[in-house]
């Protein structure tokens, strides 16, 4: 028998289970393209690596129309500069 402890915040939680992440990182199937007028299968594309993480970009499948980003956030690495 499971015991459940309510809290002040949501539902239940099993006593003496920690929490887990539900989602590390969403990645987008179909988005809303305003070239073909509905959702349509997206592609991803690294567009930039910046410091605090990557940017990608969804393009349309059908027309590569852009239609949408995101960061991925990743370890905070200390900048080198060699000169």
């Amino acid at each position: 028998m499971q015991k459940f402890v309510t809290r002040r915040s949501g539902g239940p939680k099993r006593a003496g289970v920690p929490r887990r992440k539900q989602f590390e990182d969403f990645k987008a199937t179909e988005l809303y393209c305003p070239k073909c007028g509905r959702a349509m299968p997206v592609r991803e594309r690294l567009l930039l690596v910046l410091p605090d993480g990557d940017k990608y970009e969804y393009l349309c499948a059908r027309c590569g129309t852009s239609v949408g980003d995101k960061i991925v956030k990743g370890e905070t690495k200390p900048l080198v500069i060699v000169g």
